[in-house]
C-alpha cells in the first residue's frame, strides 16, 4: 500500500492559494491546483499502517488507503471509482470537510498526516475534467415512489442512492434552487455554485425529479404527499437559529449569520441586489461565534470592504497541539486558523457579550462585553464565571450572530404527527424510521447540527434502510458500527 518510505521522502503538501489582498476583491474560489506529480507523491505518503484508523475517522467510511495507493500508481480512474463507492459528492467534502480522517491518520501521530482531503478533491476534479463522471440511470424501476423533502447534502445523497436502487424519487425544495445550505449557507469563495450545478445535471439525467419553490405543509399538504408516495424522507436540516437574548438584540444592525450569508449568496448569483442592511462596506463588524459559520462571515465581510472585523468566542483559546483530553485518534479541539482569518480579523477568546448598544434611532453603535473563565471539575458540567472589572465597550455598526442552530423547524414534523426527541430533533432511532412507518428522517433534522460529511453519510444510510423496508433487502452499500463499508 503506497510507497514503503513515501512518508519519509515526501513532505505534506499544503494547497497553494491566491494572496489574501488579491482574493478578497471577489467571491471566487482562490486555491491553486497542484500538478499531478505532486499529488501522486502525496498519495505515496500513505503508509501500510495495518489498521487504517482513517476509515473510522471518516463518517462515510471512505476507503482512503485504497484511493491513495491508486493515485500513487497513477490509476486515477480507479481512485475515482473507489471514492465514489462510499461518497456521492467528494467535490463537496473535498472543499468543505474539516477532515476528521486526517486527525485519525496513523502517520499523524509522529508527522504531519496524509493530505487526504486535498487528494480527494483533485480525484473528483480529474474525474469531471476527463468526463469520467457520467449519469448512470438504473436499468430497472421498482415503481415505488419516494418523496425527499430537502435538497441539502443528506437529501441529495439519499435521492441518488434510492434512485440507484430503481425507485422513482422526487426531491422537494422550498427555495428557488437546489442545494440547501450548500448553495445558500456556504460562501462562493469556499465553493462556487457551478460545482453543485454540474452534479445536479447528472442527478437529473439519472432520473431524479426536482421541484423547487415547494414548501411542504404550506403549498402542498402533508396528507397529499402521504397519499401519493410510498415513502417520505425528511432531510430538512437544522435551521432554527440560536438567538442571543440580551438587551439590545432587536437593534438594527444585529443580524443572524444565516440571514446575512444566504442573502449575500443570492446577490452573488444575481437573484437580487445586495440589501443595504447586509452591506458592511466601511463598517466595524463584530462576528459573535468562532466556528465555521463565523469564519464565513469574516471572509464575506472582508470582501464587502468592512472597516474592521473582530471575532468573539466564548470558549478559551485552544492549544495549537493535541492535548491529553483528546487523545489520538479522536478529534482534537485545536486552534484553527481558517483562510478567512488569514485575510484579516482580530480574534478575542473567553469573552461574553452582555448588551448591544444603540443610538436614538434604534441603530447598533456598539456592544458591551465581559471576560470569562470556565470552572471545570471532574464529573461536573463546566461553569462559566465572569471576571470582575473586565467590562469593555466595543464600537460596531454590525454584529453577526454565528451561534449555530438549536434544531429543525417543528411545524412540518408536527403536521406529519412525528415524535420529537429530548434534543428537539425528529426521532428516527429505528433505522432512520420515525414513529410512522412510511416516513423516515436523515441528516441534521435527525442528529442535530453537524458536518456535511455526516449529512451525506446519514442520507446514504437512510436510503439503505428505506430500500430494505420496501423490498425486503437492499444491494445498496452500508456501514458497520465501526464506520467501515460492509462488503456487499
Amino acid at each position: 500500500m503506497g510507497k514503503i518510505k513515501g512518508f519519509i521522502e515526501f513532505d505534506r503538501l499544503k494547497e497553494s492559494t491566491i494572496a489574501p489582498k488579491k482574493r478578497i476583491k471577489n467571491f471566487k474560489e482562490f486555491t491553486i491546483p497542484p500538478n499531478q506529480k505532486k499529488l501522486e507523491e502525496q498519495g505515496a505518503r500513505c503508509m501500510d499502517c495495518g489498521v487504517p484508523f482513517c476509515h473510522s475517522g471518516c463518517p462515510l467510511g471512505n476507503m482512503i488507503p485504497d484511493f491513495n495507493d491508486a493515485i500513487y500508481k497513477n490509476k486515477w480512474k480507479r481512485a475515482l471509482d473507489i471514492l465514489h463507492s462510499t461518497n456521492n459528492f467528494p467535490e463537496f467534502t473535498g472543499r468543505l470537510c474539516p477532515a476528521p480522517c486526517e486527525e485519525a491518520c496513523v502517520l499523524g501521530i509522529v508527522s504531519p498526516p496524509v493530505s487526504i482531503e486535498l487528494i480527494e478533491k483533485y480525484i473528483v476534479e480529474r474525474g469531471f475534467s476527463e468526463n469520467w463522471i457520467k449519469a448512470n440511470p438504473p436499468k430497472k424501476r421498482t415503481n415505488k415512489k419516494i418523496a425527499v423533502i430537502g435538497s441539502g447534502p443528506s437529501g441529495l445523497a439519499a435521492a441518488q442512492q434510492l434512485n440507484k436502487a430503481g425507485h422513482n424519487v422526487t426531491v422537494f425544495e422550498r427555495d428557488n434552487k437546489i442545494g440547501g445550505l450548500l448553495r445558500y449557507g456556504i460562501p462562493d469563495f469556499k465553493m462556487e455554485k457551478h460545482i453543485i450545478d454540474r452534479r445536479l445535471e447528472i442527478l437529473i439525467k439519472e432520473g431524479i425529479i426536482f421541484k423547487c419553490n415547494v414548501d411542504v405543509g404550506k403549498n402542498i399538504s402533508t396528507k397529499e404527499l402521504e397519499k401519493n408516495y410510498d415513502i417520505i424522507l425528511l432531510s430538512t436540516g437544522a435551521s432554527v437559529k440560536r438567538k442571543l437574548p440580551i438587551p439590545g438584540s432587536d437593534l438594527k444592525g444585529v443580524i443572524q449569520a444565516m440571514d446575512f450569508l444566504p442573502h449575500n449568496n443570492k446577490a452573488i448569483d444575481n437573484q437580487h441586489k445586495l440589501d443595504k442592511k447586509y452591506n458592511v462596506k466601511g463598517l466595524n463588524v463584530i462576528v459573535i461565534g468562532g466556528g465555521d459559520t463565523g469564519s464565513d462571515c469574516i471572509g464575506t465581510s472582508n470582501r464587502h470592504g468592512a472597516k474592521t472585523v473582530t471575532n468573539f468566542e466564548i470558549m478559551p483559546k485552544p492549544s495549537i497541539y493535541r492535548t491529553d483530553k483528546h487523545p489520538w485518534p479522536y478529534w482534537p479541539f485545536k486552534l484553527k486558523n481558517s483562510s478567512s482569518h488569514e485575510e484579516g480579523s482580530h480574534r478575542e477568546w473567553s469573552i461574553l457579550t452582555k448588551e448591544f448598544l444603540g443610538d436614538n434611532n434604534g441603530n447598533l453603535k456598539g456592544l458591551k462585553t465581559i471576560e470569562v473563565k470556565w470552572d471545570t471539575k471532574d464529573n461536573e458540567s463546566p461553569r462559566l464565571i465572569e471576571k470582575k472589572d473586565s467590562e469593555k465597550e466595543w464600537p460596531c455598526e454590525i454584529a453577526l450572530l454565528a451561534l449555530g442552530f438549536t434544531g429543525p423547524e417543528q411545524d412540518l414534523p408536527n403536521q406529519f404527527g412525528l415524535k420529537i426527541d429530548k434534543k428537539g430533533n425528529i426521532e428516527g432511532v429505528n433505522h432512520y424510521q420515525t414513529n410512522k412507518q412510511n416516513i423516515f428522517v436523515s441528516g441534521d433534522s435527525r442528529r442535530g447540527q453537524s458536518l456535511i460529511v455526516w449529512a451525506i453519510s446519514e442520507g446514504r444510510e437512510a436510503a439503505y434502510h428505506i430500500d430494505t423496508f420496501l423490498m425486503g433487502k437492499s444491494n445498496l452499500s452500508q456501514k458497520n458500527i465501526s464506520g467501515d463499508l460492509i462488503d456487499m
